[in-house]
């Protein structure tokens, strides 16, 4: 409830997060806005998400699979999914990307070869 309130703060006039539900063991997440002056709320499905880690200074966030209730959005999720994205280091937030990369860490080999891959190819 605290994360629908503070958003729901933070997107006055633009919109209202009616929804929320992250599962961090299952690794997905699901969230329902309304944008202002539209009828019908916009769904999002996250599933299999990590941070992979090359070393303490290099981090990617890999989302294996991403759906909507839209068809743009679909086509939008569609190019950024089953690819390894790097994570800016930000110095001032050290700490909560090193929490938050702990917290998202890959359980699986298949999440690390994509990101390996990646920085192989140069896509990083």
């Amino acid at each position: 409830m605290m994360i629908i309130w503070v958003a729901n703060i933070i997107l006055k006039g633009i919109a209202e997060l009616k929804d929320f539900n992250f599962d961090l063991d299952a690794r997905t997440a699901y969230v329902q806005i309304l944008l202002l002056g539209e009828a019908e709320a916009i769904e999002v499905w996250l599933e299999d998400f990590a941070i992979v880690s090359d070393d303490e200074a290099s981090r990617k966030l890999i989302i294996q699979q991403a759906r909507s209730n839209r068809l743009w959005l679909n086509n939008l999720l569609s190019r950024i999914s089953g690819k390894a994205w790097k994570i800016p280091a930000l110095p001032q937030f050290a700490a909560e990307i090193e929490l938050i990369s702990e917290l998202f860490k890959a359980e699986n080999a298949e999440a690390e070869s994509l990101a390996q891959e990646d920085t192989d190819r140069g896509t990083d």
